[in-house]
């Protein structure tokens, strides 16, 4: 796991690159890889790459990057992990690849898989990836992410040269690098808690979206965006099978993805709240080891009514395993001091308190001996496991049932004449008549009404006639493009892994986890299980209502059965006992400060948000807020449009 960095120049741009550029840029994301770094520059100077590097795999000097080939034509700066690396030098090797100069490194199968198959040989991979492959012979950038994004990669196209970085913050290394606010970016993150891709809420910077690469013309300066995989191109054919049948295959594949994650050359662990995936992953892992896991969890000091610990769940898992055990307990001077480090780790707000959790349970495994951890994102959204999602799907079948509409608006009516309109019954009513789908993803922060009053008055005129429909819009016409079987909880399924996943749920994983300099693997995001998920009908998942299912069904046996059915809780935050502590008198200073600089928010809406419903949407808010005070006031707030100080 790593940090990578690099420039091209395009065109007739005069501008170079230096060694210094490039090592600032590399440099700032030190956390990502303190145990190396490297830089590799074109002799025109017109193309430059770095590299920090967190050994995990092949921890030899030979296995540093960036990566050349013998000619010095091709030149890789890679960070993930490519897990079936092994199986691939044995193919090459068979092809007649015979030019190795590391005993197992695989950056030096990606190297040799690009020089024998070329770009295409990214479908071959199996693993989490963000890469930079330079290949002089076409005077071509190529930039790619993984299928599910679980690695972030951003990129900026200024001043006639490209950039690109893992973290936003190298990118801000370059002083010609303008600091402003994407406003149509602002907007979506008032709905969705995180910026879609490939917005930024930085004007000019982008992030490449999971599945596809950048193919960047140097000589022509053009930039082609290709999206190389779609999940619903690659889901097999349903299986008429008995539940216990299904059971096994599940429990299978998963096995499979959990045991080819175990592949590393330095300790590893497993991040475990005593739910279901986080005590799947650990027995899993567990298995054919003599050697005790280790295991981290994370509690909150007191009681709270939003908020109940799960350690003893968690110990029982642990304990069910045979592992070592690890817990913090953490209280609300412990997320006040963690504030600007937060900031400085998410580039952009992510507006997930959970943020906070992931740091500290990171940090606990770096401070004891692990360098790799096992994470569980994705098995919810797969196995139908949000009570959220629950009620969603009831609304869609509801909303869909023929003649409906005319009774439909009629509700609305009525709760625009009680002043609910802004809740999110109203929201989804607004949905169906309008035909939309009812589920906009798994996190939803503000209603498009609520989005209005929070809004300045240049900014509510700006965005009156626009909704975040337009960022779900092409999701969905792929949906129905590429969809075997269209069904709601499919359409579910694949929104919050084209959408919510990669860049919120996977993004607070990757920027808190890597910020203790921690790599965190994701097996049920292991693109084969997911592929098989997908095949599973949605009668199939839901069959009783009962939530999680077809998993609940794989894992009995393999954990204890009061951790599978005991009631879910997330991973949460007492975010609500806290805003009427410390934690809310600062929130309402800072936020009334900022409302006086510039010209995004109407304070008065925030006062009355603050008073009546302190909760997760004032926290999204403050994350705006600390962001911009980090990043957009000290290097560009004068030249800001929107700053009326």
């Amino acid at each position: 796991m790593c940090g990578i960095a690099g420039v091209v120049v395009s065109g007739e741009s005069g501008f170079r690159v230096s060694e210094a550029l490039i090592v600032s840029m590399r440099d700032s994301m030190m956390h990502r890889g303190p145990d190396g770094g490297g830089t590799w520059l074109s002799d025109d100077l017109r193309v430059g790459l770095g590299h920090r590097r967190l050994s995990v795999i092949d921890l030899s000097n030979a296995a540093a990057q960036p990566m050349s080939s013998a000619n010095q034509e091709v030149v890789v700066s890679f960070n993930g992990e490519i897990y079936n690396h092994a199986d691939l030098r044995d193919q090459l090797k068979a092809e007649g690849v015979d030019d190795w100069r590391t005993d197992h490194s695989d950056t030096e199968v990606l190297l040799n898989a690009y020089l024998a198959w070329g770009i295409d040989c990214i479908h071959r991979f199996r693993g989490m990836f963000a890469i930079a492959i330079w290949d002089a012979r076409s005077r071509r950038l190529y930039l790619v992410r993984d299928r599910f994004g679980v690695k972030p990669l951003y990129f900026s196209q200024h001043n006639g040269r490209l950039a690109f970085a893992s973290e936003i913050k190298a990118l801000l290394q370059d002083p010609e690098q303008p600091r402003k606010v994407n406003e149509d970016a602002l907007f979506h993150y008032l709905s969705f808690l995180t910026t879609p891709a490939p917005m930024t809420l930085f004007q000019g910077i982008s992030k490449l979206e999971a599945g596809c690469y950048l193919e960047v013309d140097v000589e022509a300066g053009r930039l082609n965006n290709h999206r190389y995989y779609e999940l619903l191109d690659n889901v097999p054919e349903a299986e008429e099978v008995d539940d216990q049948r299904l059971a096994e295959r599940v429990l299978q594949k998963l096995r499979q993805a959990v045991n080819i994650r175990k592949v590393s050359d330095v300790p590893m662990g497993v991040f475990l709240s005593g739910g279901i995936d986080s005590s799947s992953n650990a027995a899993l892992f567990s298995e054919g080891s003599d050697i005790p896991i280790k295991t981290f969890s994370i509690g909150y000091e007191g009681k709270y009514r939003s908020y109940t610990n799960e350690l003893v769940y968690a110990k029982q898992a642990a304990d069910s395993v045979g592992a070592q055990y690890h817990e913090r307990l953490l209280n609300q001077q412990d997320l006040l001091d963690f504030l600007d480090t937060m900031v400085h780790l998410q580039d952009e707000p992510i507006a997930d308190p959970v943020c906070f959790p992931v740091y500290f349970v990171s940090q606990l495994a770096r401070q004891n001996g692990v360098t790799v951890c096992h994470v569980g994102e994705g098995a919810d959204e797969l196995y139908w496991g949000y009570r959220s999602w629950k009620v969603k799907l009831a609304l869609q079948k509801w909303a869909d049932v023929p003649g409906t509409r005319w009774l439909q608006r009629g509700v609305m009516k009525c709760l625009e004449w009680l002043g609910a309109d802004r809740h999110l019954a109203y929201e989804a009513l607004r949905r169906s008549v309008s035909g939309q789908p009812v589920f906009w993803g798994g996190a939803e922060a503000f209603t498009a009404k609520e989005k209005q009053q929070l809004l300045s008055p240049r900014l509510r005129n700006k965005f009156q006639r626009r909704t975040s429909w337009e960022v779900i819009e092409p999701i969905r016409q792929r949906f129905e493009r590429h969809a075997r079987v269209r069904s709601d909880l499919n359409w579910m399924t694949y929104l919050d892994l084209n959408l919510r996943l990669p860049e919120l749920l996977l993004m607070r994983v990757d920027k808190m986890s890597m910020g203790v300099s921690l790599e965190a693997r994701v097996p049920f995001l292991d693109h084969e299980f997911v592929e098989f998920a997908m095949s599973i009908p949605e009668e199939v998942k839901t069959e009783g209502g009962q939530l999680k299912r077809v998993l609940k069904l794989a894992v009995a046996g393999l954990i204890p059965d009061n951790l599978i059915h005991r009631k879910k809780q997330g991973f949460a935050v007492p975010v609500y006992e806290w805003l009427f502590d410390r934690l809310g008198e600062q929130i309402k200073d800072d936020v009334r400060v900022f409302c006086q600089k510039t010209d995004y928010f109407d304070f008065q809406f925030f006062e009355e948000l603050l008073e009546q419903r302190p909760g997760p949407q004032v926290w999204y808010l403050y994350n705006f807020v600390l962001w911009w005070n980090a990043f957009i006031a000290p290097g560009g707030s004068s030249e800001d449009s929107t700053d009326v100080a």
